[in-house]
């Protein structure tokens, strides 16, 4: 990604984060034309987006049917391996939660990091929405990472790094993270790609837009 488009795509996130929205945000207009190298730079096919967003929806529903208020659940899914935070009052339910969501379509591997606690204030929530904004923030803003090859949440202080990546994109990105105001500590669920991979997923030209009727 050049400098200007970096700094376009840092100034998007920071607003993200001030209208206290950030996960909600759409690629926006730059100069003209979408800002295809960030879309360009998520490393799961097409196909798999969808499939995260359809098992994060379709856990998600599923999860608060069984639960109702007894828990709070966070369902994070990258090419096709679901995340699971939050807390939940037993350990029952910690497990009832994992069976929901491994009978999801297409759900590959599941990580269940579900504390057995009280539930969270909105106050700590926003404190890890927050938390997590910075993150992204800074992964943009890093030179020699591709903001948009991860995924990332953030629970109580601990932030969770999922996304397709090489070693050495691994190491600096924890890097960045560690280093982040509110970062208590970092998870790593990633998938190693060889930098051959890298530089293949580079090359492809970016996916054109759909064009408008």
């Amino acid at each position: 990604m050049n400098s200007s488009l970096r700094r376009a795509s840092l100034a998007l996130v920071l607003l993200c984060i001030t209208l206290g929205a950030l996960t909600a945000c759409f690629p926006l207009a730059v100069g003209g034309a979408v800002m295809g190298g960030m879309v360009a730079a998520d490393r799961r096919t097409a196909g798999s987006v969808l499939e995260d967003e359809g098992i994060e929806l379709r856990s998600g529903s599923r999860i608060r049917e069984a639960l109702g208020d007894r828990g709070h659940v966070n369902v994070t899914s990258y090419n096709r391996q679901v995340l699971l935070t939050g807390e939940v009052g037993s350990a029952q339910d910690k497990q009832l939660v994992e069976q929901i969501v491994s009978g999801v379509d297409n759900v590959r591997n599941i990580v269940n990091e579900l504390a057995i606690l009280g539930t969270t204030t909105l106050s700590q929530r926003s404190n890890d929405s927050l938390v997590t904004g910075r993150v992204k923030a800074g992964l943009v803003d890093a030179s020699d990472l591709s903001a948009n090859a991860f995924k990332i949440t953030t629970e109580r202080g601990t932030t969770y790094v999922m996304g397709r990546v090489t070693a050495r994109e691994a190491k600096r990105a924890t890097e960045v993270i560690s280093g982040t105001s509110g970062v208590q500590r970092v998870v790593r669920i990633l998938e190693t790609i060889s930098e051959e991979e890298l530089a293949r997923f580079q090359a492809a030209p970016p996916p054109r837009a759909a064009a408008k009727p």
